[in-house]
């Protein structure tokens, strides 16, 4: 049996116990799923690499999954624009049952292998492409058949499972486990196994993104300004990195539209002609402008 399917002794009695206790024991539970983490930062690391290398070559980022890991795996997928200004037609984010799925139980859809490869099949994934698989046991028929194609296809395979003898690893080029142990509650994965994997997913996508550039100094700089908060904040940073006034870092941040990096190097004194050149020679990547254009 799973890992994550195993009813550990250890809470045989659990609806007897004290309110504290029950909460102690998840509290435990949720401790070690965070733990797990420290033994596969460099398999973390590894995968953010090769992804950040496919994407800089024009690949798309295709998340997959199904139930409550489809949901987590949505849940990174669809932050990717508005935090690091990921194109939204470089994502390809895929759950077993459709947008349905996020509002309603679907169970049966994460059983129907066809529909995972005919929603990649309707994308074209290909060679330059990633797709990141994330599946509590590794062996969830959509999730897993998925996996299967993407690797015909020579796509960089990432997975993500908490099962030690995940089906899903054969087939990954980078294989991310996550030993969550046993849940409180046998098999409900959305609790420790989830946790684990909201936190791989953070660390994952949060390396890519800043390998490819879209992070200086810990800030967004890539950062997609919709409203007042974003205004704001998206001062700041220009403030922050040039050294500016705040008047200024506002002027120039209108002046960019809204473009963060081209705003720092505005509110630098550089000529906008110059700025864009330097970011474009640069692949956006503001440090790298920035020392071009000393």
């Amino acid at each position: 049996m799973q890992g994550t399917e195993k009813h550990s002794p250890r809470y045989h009695s659990l609806d007897t116990w004290p309110a504290e206790e029950i909460l102690e024991a998840l509290w435990a539970s949720q401790l070690r799923a965070i733990s797990c983490i420290q033994h596969v930062v460099s398999e973390i690391s590894e995968s953010a690499e090769a992804i950040a290398d496919r994407l800089s070559n024009g690949g798309r980022l295709f998340y997959i999954g199904a139930g409550s890991s489809g949901h987590l795996a949505i849940q990174d997928c669809v932050e990717l624009n508005p935090t690091y200004g990921w194109p939204l037609d470089k994502l390809v984010p895929l759950i077993a049952g459709g947008k349905d799925a996020l509002l309603a139980p679907m169970g049966g859809a994460e059983d129907d292998e066809e529909i995972a490869i005919d929603a990649l099949k309707k994308h074209q994934i290909n060679a330059h492409d990633v797709i990141v698989a994330v599946a509590a046991s590794g062996s969830t028929p959509y999730t897993l058949a998925a996996v299967k194609h993407a690797r015909s296809k020579n796509s960089l395979v990432v997975s993500i499972a908490n099962n030690k003898h995940a089906p899903t690893f054969d087939y990954a080029d980078h294989s991310i486990f996550l030993d969550s142990g046993s849940e409180v509650i046998a098999g409900s994965t959305r609790m420790a196994a989830g946790t684990s994997q909201k936190a791989a997913l953070n660390m994952l996508s949060t390396l890519t993104m800043t390998k490819l550039g879209h992070v200086h100094d810990g800030l967004m700089v890539s950062m997609i300004i919709n409203n007042e908060k974003l205004e704001r904040r998206g001062a700041a940073i220009v403030q922050e990195i040039s050294g500016t006034d705040k008047e200024t870092a506002k002027r120039c941040l209108k002046t960019a539209d809204r473009d963060i990096k081209l705003a720092v190097l505005l509110a630098m004194k550089y000529p906008k002609a110059d700025a864009e050149k330097a970011l474009a020679d640069n692949r956006g990547h503001l440090r790298q402008a920035m020392q071009q254009l000393k």
